[in-house]
């Protein structure tokens, strides 16, 4: 009998064997130096230590920053190699020695670093490589420049080119992606302190990376490239049979001015922490026609408009005489997991006239799948 089934493959059963045996591999990112990395993966690895998990400092930057090196106490730390460099002696990270001893997870530090030449690899995120394909669990961490798709952006962004860099499809072999987020106003105060560079550095920082503007940009790349991470890793790795949606949100406005700023205020609280696409609905009923609704309505609507679109979200404005029919066709055409309206605001004898449009529109959302918010 042939088995043509690629699954039934001896090769891809040896694949399949290589990788259960493969090293863990966790990246900590940030947007720029200083924002804690290396002092956050010492503090996980002395949580593995008092856990009894055998880890050891393969190489560790600490840049003399007292708060880091206080961390690295306790922590067993693999010797570094010696390498004699245009009549320096220079000491780099002893790939050889790490994959003889085999600790179970092996810190190592500046992913992007350029390797002294005549050692064994160019490049540190190869020797990582090498590290993981043994069967050796790695902690590492890198700044966002240092990711070559953003090379020309982050030039764009600080007008420096970073010369040392990671190929992307190193990024994505990671198993686990953590942004280390500070705000700009926190990353200043700590590079004006001394905690990031020596005095002689913090003023030339300050007209580079270390610029708000730049600040900000560059931390909205690493947020974004983190949540990519994660949005590649839950299409590929979960199971087939297991049901995931990425939440689409879709908030309904009406004419009514502080009912229509409550929701979109709220959606986009609620899209943001979804990390999700969002849009807002205005439904423009007859009786709402541009000649018969009053201007200061007109105006209103126009600022709620505005608002929504400064939050993120793509305006949608329809015209139709039945707002359930309305509402489920655009939950149809951009596949909306989450419809948010506002409560309502109405008499007794309107709620009893209006319960056939509530429960129409209840009905058809049921149908879809998608979830109502009725916010307060």
């Amino acid at each position: 009998m042939l088995i043509a089934d690629k699954d039934q493959d001896p090769e891809h059963f040896l694949d399949l064997i290589k990788k259960s045996r493969r090293g863990k591999f966790k990246v900590y990112i940030g947007m720029s130096a200083g924002v804690g990395k290396s002092y956050r993966m010492l503090q996980e690895a002395q949580t593995l230590l008092r856990n009894g998990i055998d880890v050891k400092i393969g190489y560790i930057e600490t840049h003399n920053r007292a708060e880091t090196i206080a961390l690295t106490e306790g922590l067993p730390a693999i010797p570094r190699r010696n390498v004699f460099y245009k009549g320096k002696e220079l000491e780099e990270m002893d790939l050889q020695a790490i994959i003889n001893l085999r600790p179970e997870v092996v810190l190592v530090d500046e992913l992007a670093h350029s390797n002294i030449p005549g050692s064994k690899n160019e490049k540190r995120w190869q020797d990582v490589i090498e590290i993981l394909d043994a069967g050796i669990n790695v902690i590492s961490a890198l700044n966002i420049q240092h990711i070559e798709s953003l090379n020309k952006v982050v030039k764009e962004v600080t007008g420096i080119e970073v010369a040392e860099r990671i190929p992307d499809n190193v990024l994505k072999q990671a198993d686990e992606v953590v942004n280390i987020d500070l705000t700009a106003d926190e990353l200043i105060t700590r590079l004006k302190e001394g905690k990031i560079y020596a005095p002689e550095k913090i003023n030339l920082a300050l007209q580079n990376f270390f610029k708000p503007e730049s600040i900000l940009q560059l931390r909205e790349l690493a947020l974004k490239e983190v949540a990519g991470q994660i949005e590649r890793k839950v299409e590929t790795e979960l199971p087939k049979n297991v049901s995931f949606r990425h939440e689409r949100i879709l908030a309904c406005i009406s004419s009514n001015d502080a009912a229509a700023k409550q929701v979109i205020r709220k959606t986009a609280r609620l899209a943001n922490y979804y990390n999700a696409k969002w849009w807002v609905l205005y439904i423009e009923l007859p009786s709402e026609r541009a000649n018969r609704i009053p201007l200061d309505k007109q105006r209103h609507l126009i600022n709620n408009f505005k608002t929504a679109t400064e939050l993120g979200a793509e305006v949608l404005r329809i015209k139709t005489e039945n707002v359930a029919t309305g509402i489920v066709g655009v939950v149809e055409e951009k596949n909306i997991t989450t419809v948010c309206i506002g409560k309502p605001r109405l008499s007794l004898i309107k709620i009893i006239l209006s319960t056939n449009l509530f429960n129409q529109l209840l009905k058809k959302l049921s149908s879809n799948s998608t979830d109502l918010i009725i916010m307060s």
